[in-house]
């Protein structure tokens, strides 16, 4: 430890190891770099007893080979004097192989959930023994859809520990893992931020379910036209933006328009400048995707609809100058881009301030939604005849702004 520069526990080291040495199950919430996978990786060493049992005890689960690997690194730096019995199971490569080293012997066990349930269906991993079951990197396995091996493993394992680390807390999290905790379970959530503070513009963040309500509320809160006068919308891909550009309200031809279109009979500007001299388009949306650098200035309201997969590319549009100062950044996230959001607030040292949902914005619960569909194919409209369909679901709207009270965003959220 002292040879790796470890002098000092971290405060998420400190908090969880005494818990996870008691027995305790705990959920540990912290950001990239503040030391969960050294937490683990050192109470599973003091945890550890060698014996010559062919069945592993510990059972880390993670959410690529790349991360494997490096789990697996870290356990020999800091056991590099003992005689450490591990193996990582690869997403991919010669399951047999594996399965004979598992065969051999082993103590600690990593392995991408889909690889490890995979060889435990061929009843080559023996969970009968296994002492703590690890879950690393869990929002980013939530992320790539891999919920249904970790609760079917958790399942096998039966009464262990679990240890989950993250670098968020929503509700997937605990649908994912809640039903195998036990009920003294801890959950430490460790803030760790910049110390020093980045000037940014003014940053407003909305928590949302789904896609279908990012647009739900874009186009309620667009239809202020005393406020929202200039907006730009930042989005991902151009094939985004197309479809956003198709599903906002508008009353005019070239109210909304895109940066640099996909398709040649899109409505578009090939700069923010001309953008900004149209008097009749006050929403421009932009693709990041094969977009160089776009000037911002004098463009009030920055809505980030999707968040990026690097943070560079958010924080190049947040810091404040003379020309933009008076400038909002209004940013969307679901609980999968929730780790986005941490990432950048870590850069800048300090977190978005969080908005409520307006009271009577729609919800698109896509559930409800495919029961009322069913419910309706069911009943059969004799008053139409029998050459009468349902709409298809390309044709149907999902939300409906037609008859209620117009949106207004407050005068205060302007002058922030």
């Amino acid at each position: 430890m002292t040879e790796l520069g470890y002098l000092a526990p971290k405060e998420v080291q400190s908090r969880c190891i005494s818990r996870i040495l008691g027995g305790q199950d705990v959920i540990a919430i912290a950001p990239e770099g503040a030391g969960k996978t050294t937490t683990y990786v050192l109470s599973t060493l003091m945890k550890l007893k060698f014996t010559d049992d062919e069945a592993p005890k510990f059972l880390i689960l993670a959410p690529n080979e790349e991360r494997i690997d490096e789990i697996v690194e870290k356990f020999y730096q800091l056991s590099k004097n003992r005689d450490l019995r591990i193996i990582g199971l690869r997403a991919g490569g010669s399951m047999e192989e594996e399965i004979e080293e598992l065969v051999a012997g082993k103590d600690i066990v990593v392995a991408t959930p889909n690889r490890a349930r995979a060889i435990y269906l061929k009843l080559a991993l023996n969970l009968n023994r296994i002492q703590t079951l690890i879950i690393d990197d869990a929002e980013e396995i939530i992320k790539q859809g891999m919920q249904n091996p970790v609760r079917e493993l958790a399942e096998s394992c039966g009464k262990v520990q679990h240890l989950v680390f993250s670098t968020v807390e929503h509700q997937k999290l605990y649908d994912m893992i809640d039903k195998h905790l036990n009920e003294d379970y801890a959950v430490i959530e460790v803030d760790e931020l910049e110390n020093e503070t980045i000037d940014t513009l003014d940053l407003l963040l909305y928590h949302l379910p789904n896609f279908t309500t990012k647009i739900n509320l874009l186009n309620y809160l667009l239809q202020d036209k005393e406020v929202f006068q200039k907006v730009i919308v930042f989005v991902n891909s151009k094939l985004t933006a197309q479809k956003l550009a198709t599903s906002l309200f508008q009353q005019g031809k070239e109210e909304i328009a895109i940066l640099n279109p996909l398709f040649y009979d899109d409505f578009g500007f090939e700069t923010t400048a001309d953008f900004i001299e149209s008097e009749q388009t006050r929403v421009l949306i932009i693709a990041r995707e094969n977009t160089n650098a776009v000037d911002l200035a004098n463009i009030p309201f920055i809505f980030q609809f999707e968040l990026p997969n690097e943070k560079e590319e958010f924080l190049n549009h947040l810091v404040k100058n003379d020309e933009n100062e008076d400038s909002v950044v209004l940013t969307f996230t679901t609980d999968l881009e929730l780790p986005m959001v941490r990432k950048i607030e870590q850069a800048v040292g300090k977190r978005m301030d969080v908005l409520d949902l307006p009271e009577d914005l729609q919800i698109y619960n896509p559930t409800s939604d495919k029961k009322k569909k069913s419910t309706k194919e069911e009943q059969e409209d004799s008053s139409r005849g029998g050459a009468f369909h349902q709409k298809k679901e390309s044709n149907a709207k999902t939300f409906n702004y037609g008859g209620g009270e117009k949106a207004k965003m407050t005068m205060k959220l302007k002058k922030k």
